[in-house]
C-alpha cells in the first residue's frame, strides 16, 4: 500500500549529528580550471567516475546513476562519462593504491569526517565552495554539506541520509510465535527462540567488519549514552570505558548464543544479505540505504517485500534511548584535485546532486541528502515509517570508522573481526583501540 505525506524533518535530525563531525562551512572556493586537452571548448573530454552501486547488488541505485550520466551526456554533448562500479570494499581498497599514486578517478565517491581527512590533507580532493556557492547549498539537507568541510572548505556533496534499523522477517516471527522486541532480554529470547527451532536469528556479513562495529555500536549507545563512543573516539572520554567494554562483552555473549549466520566472520556483507533475502535469517541489521529492497525494487517479489518489517535496537538493562540511532549522512561526491578537466566534472557533480534527490526518492526510495517536498509523492509504507523514525530522533551517531581516522579506523575495523571470532577479550578489544587512539593525540 502506497500513501502520501510531505515531511520537514531536518533540523532536528542533524542537530545532534554535527556534535560528533569535525567539519565546518563557508570559506573561499578554490580555482576552477578547465582541464581538458587544450583542444579548444569544443574539444571532447572525458570523466572518469567511480561509485559504489554495481548493478546486481544495487540496481536500482545503478539505474539511476546511469540515467543521470545519459541526461548529463545528452546536455553536453563534448564530455563523456566513463563509470567504474564497485563493491563496498572493492572500493575503499581501489582508492587506497589510486590515491598512493595521485590517479584518483576525476570523480568519485567518499564518507564524511575522519575517512575524507587524509585525501583533504594530502591535497587530493578539490573544494567545491564554489559549486555551492551558486545556490546549490540551499538544495541540501541542514547539517548535512558540513560533514565533509574541513576549515571551511567542502570536499564532497552527500547524497544520502541514513539510519539503521534492524530489519526483520514478519513471516518467520509469526511462524515461531515472536513479537518484536522492545529490551534486550526479549531481543534475546527471540534468538534463543528462533536457534532452538532452526532457524539463523541474524544474517550478518562480518568478512566486511563494519557491519559488526554497528551491532558494537548500539550496544555502546544503550549501555553507556549516547555520547560515550563518539567521547572515546574525538578523545574526550576513554574506550576503555566500562560501558565500552561492557558492550564488547555483549557482542560475545551474542556469538555464544548462536546468534549470527554460521561463518559469518568469513561471509561478506552481500553474502548475507543474500540470506537474509532468501528467507534463511529472521533479521538484518543495516542502514536505510537498503530500503529499496524492501520497497521499490522490480527485482524483489513483492511477497518478500510485504513480509519485511523493522524495529529500533531495543534498550539494555532499562538504558538507552529507543529514538538514538546509528547513521548519519552516507556517500558523498568528490572532484579530484588533479583532475585534467575539473571544470567539467564540477559541472557534473552538481548535476549529479541536483538530480539525485528525486530520482533517489521516486525511482529507489532512497533518503537523501538533498531536500525534497514529497508532498504529491506516492511512497511505499516503510519509507514513510523511516522518515517518521528520523523525525522523531533524539540523536544520530555517526559510525564509528567514518569518525575515526583511516589508520584507526582499521584498527577498530580488525578488532571488530577478532571481537566477534572469540579471538580477544573485551579488555584487549577496548585497549586496542584506545592505544590506537591515543597515538593520534
Amino acid at each position: 500500500m502506497l500513501r502520501k505525506k510531505a515531511f520537514s524533518i531536518w533540523l532536528v535530525v542533524l542537530a545532534s549529528l554535527l556534535v560528533v563531525l569535525a567539519g565546518c562551512s563557508g570559506g573561499e572556493g578554490s580555482e576552477n580550471s578547465s582541464g581538458g586537452s587544450g583542444e579548444g571548448e569544443t574539444a571532447q573530454k572525458t570523466i572518469k567516475f567511480m561509485h559504489l552501486w554495481p548493478e546486481g547488488s544495487s540496481n536500482a541505485q545503478y539505474t539511476i546513476v546511469e540515467n543521470i550520466i545519459d541526461q548529463f551526456e545528452n546536455e553536453n554533448p563534448n564530455v563523456k562519462v566513463e563509470v567504474e562500479p564497485l563493491g563496498n570494499e572493492q572500493y575503499k581498497q581501489k582508492m587506497k593504491v589510486l590515491s598512493s599514486s595521485g590517479e584518483l578517478p576525476d570523480v568519485g565517491m567518499t564518507w564524511a569526517a575522519g575517512f575524507l581527512t587524509p585525501y583533504v590533507e594530502g591535497n587530493l580532493f578539490a573544494p567545491l565552495n564554489d559549486v555551492l556557492e551558486g545556490g546549490l547549498q540551499e538544495k541540501f539537507v541542514s547539517g548535512t554539506t558540513e560533514a565533509y568541510a574541513i576549515d571551511g572548505k567542502t570536499y564532497g556533496l552527500p547524497l544520502e541520509l541514513n539510519i539503521a534499523p534492524i530489519f526483520y522477517n514478519k513471516a518467520i516471527f509469526e511462524e515461531n510465535g515472536l513479537e518484536v522486541p522492545k529490551t534486550y532480554e526479549e531481543f534475546k529470547n527471540v534468538v534463543k527462540t528462533l536457534k532452538g527451532n532452526g532457524v539463523t536469528p541474524i544474517a550478518l556479513g562480518n568478512k566486511d567488519r563494519w557491519t559488526g562495529s554497528l551491532w558494537y555500536m548500539y550496544l555502546a549507545d544503550r549501555i553507556g549514552g549516547a555520547e560515550t563512543l563518539t567521547n572515546a573516539i574525538n578523545r574526550s572520554g576513554s574506550f576503555e570505558d566500562p560501558a565500552l567494554v561492557k558492550a564488547a562483552t555483549e557482542i560475545q555473549n551474542l556469538v555464544d548464543l548462536g546468534a549470527f549466520s554460521e561463518g559469518y566472520n568469513a561471509l561478506s556483507d552481500q553474502e548475507a544479505k543474500g540470506l537474509f533475502m532468501n528467507g534463511q535469517a529472521a533479521m538484518y541489521l543495516i542502514g536505510s540505504w537498503d530500503l529499496p529492497n524492501y520497497t521499490t525494487s522490480k527485482d524483489v517479489p513483492q511477497e518478500f517485500k510485504d513480509s519485511i518489517g523493522f524495529f529500533n535496537f531495543p534498550t539494555v538493562n532499562g538504558k538507552g534511548d529507543l529514538n538514538s540511532w546509528v547513521g548519519g549522512p552516507g556517500v558523498g561526491l568528490f572532484v579530484a584535485e588533479n583532475s585534467d578537466v575539473k571544470k567539467e566534472a564540477k559541472d557534473f557533480v552538481t548535476f549529479f546532486a541536483e538530480q539525485w534527490g528525486e530520482q533517489a526518492v521516486t525511482d529507489a526510495g532512497v533518503i537523501p541528502a538533498t531536500k525534497v517536498d514529497t508532498g504529491a509523492v506516492e511512497l511505499p509504507d516503510m519509507y514513510i515509517d523511516v522518515l517518521d523514525e528520523l523525525n522523531q530522533a533524539s540523536n544520530i551517531t555517526l559510525f564509528a570508522d567514518v569518525q575515526m581516522n583511516p589508520d584507526v579506523a582499521q584498527v577498530h575495523l580488525d578488532a571488530i573481526q577478532s571481537l566477534f571470532g572469540d579471538e580477544i577479550t573485551p579488555e584487549e578489544f577496548t585497549k586496542m583501540q584506545e592505544d590506537a587512539l591515543a597515538e593520534t593525540e
